[in-house]
């Protein structure tokens, strides 16, 4: 592996003579797996997740079975995907119309078909990676795709880690789907649940749909109920 000079003795070593020194080199040795993933990670620190991708890319294809690139290259990816989003969103802000609103359709579409896409990727190389579960169902939630996000959040359910929010993120679907009887009965699960109890902030916001649900269908002792608990969580 060809030796890449450094900026010893300079003020900073990822400044833009190093990244400029590295993109030469690696036109010249593209080869060096470490100089891909350092340029990378300056394009990443100069919040330019477009040239690190492309940077990984190249890295990808002469080295394709090297795992930590693979997954840097995702991680531009997805840090790209959620880049445009926010600038849409930002534009959308600015112009207080409805000029942009397919701009910004496509942007959220495209933000979750990339976790999709990343996540099913990291769960085939290694299904014990099971936390990207939640990840796919809130995509899938993201994308309106309601009954395939409680398939995807069902592994969960048995995770003392992870069920509280799988459970919560169920009976929001329940919801949106109008099954109410069993959104409510998810959305006990992810706040009164004895045997596992879940982050405050999570019991708070099932506790609220649930009283939000009692109302609605009269229920007047479980409202009681809902939010004497909503107001004992700390």
């Amino acid at each position: 592996m060809t030796a890449v000079p450094t900026n010893e003795g300079s003020e900073t070593t990822a400044g833009p003579t190093r990244r400029q020194q590295l993109e030469h080199h690696l036109k010249t040795c593209p080869t060096d797996r470490d100089g891909y993933l350092e340029l990378a990670s300056i394009y990443r620190e100069e919040n330019r997740p477009l040239q690190a991708a492309k940077i990984l890319s190249q890295a990808h294809e002469t080295f394709p079975d090297d795992a930590a690139l693979v997954w840097e290259l995702e991680e531009a990816q997805l840090a790209r995907s959620v880049q445009q989003l926010v600038e849409v969103r930002d534009l959308a802000a600015r112009l207080g119309n409805s000029s942009v609103d397919h701009e910004l359709e496509r942007a959220t579409t495209d933000w979750g078909n990339c976790r999709l896409k990343v996540c099913r990727a990291r769960l085939g190389r290694d299904p014990s990676l099971t936390y990207l579960h939640m990840v796919l169902g809130e995509a899938l939630y993201d994308l309106e795709r309601y009954d395939e996000a409680i398939d995807e959040l069902e592994p969960l359910l048995d995770s003392e880690t992870h069920s509280p929010g799988a459970y919560l993120l169920t009976g929001r679907c329940q919801l949106l789907l109008s099954k109410d009887m069993a959104a409510m009965k998810s959305l006990r699960q992810a706040s009164i649940r004895r045997a596992v109890i879940g982050p405050a902030k999570t019991r708070s916001a099932a506790l609220k749909l649930l009283i939000d649900l009692a109302e609605r269908h009269g229920l007047n002792a479980s409202l009681q109920f809902y939010q004497q608990s909503l107001q004992a969580i700390p």
